[in-house]
């Protein structure tokens, strides 16, 4: 959040699954308390299909890790930038629906719940 263009932004948005470092209320309250223009959006708690990173490493998991059947470090290496490798030339595009128009909604809506928690807290 201190380097640019995080740092002058008028908002930045962090998509989080509900992990246990970021779960909940208080840590909304804690990040947007550190970082005023930071809003937390957490994914659906059962929705880890939307949590790209977990998709990709559940790739890797399946590709490429098992079965373990590395003899050593190096050969686990290897066989993981090889894959990166691979990944990066047949991987294509995610066809997201998210329109324009959800997101400003989207952004109406955060805005109406920054406005009633300001009223509550004067």
């Amino acid at each position: 959040m201190t380097c640019q263009p995080y740092a002058s932004a008028r908002r930045v948005f962090w998509v989080v699954d509900n992990g246990s470092s970021h779960r909940g209320q208080a840590s909304i309250d804690r990040l947007e308390d550190r970082w005023p223009t930071l809003r937390l959006i957490h994914l659906p708690v059962h929705a880890s299909w939307l949590n790209q990173v977990k998709i990709y490493f559940s790739v890797v998991q399946r590709k490429v890790v098992s079965p373990n059947d590395f003899h050593s470090l190096g050969d686990v290496e290897s066989r993981l930038l090889d894959f990166q490798q691979h990944y990066e030339q047949i991987a294509t595009p995610f066809e997201w629906k998210f329109t324009k128009n959800d997101l400003n909604a989207l952004l109406e809506r955060i805005a109406a719940h920054d406005h009633a928690d300001h009223t509550l807290a004067a």
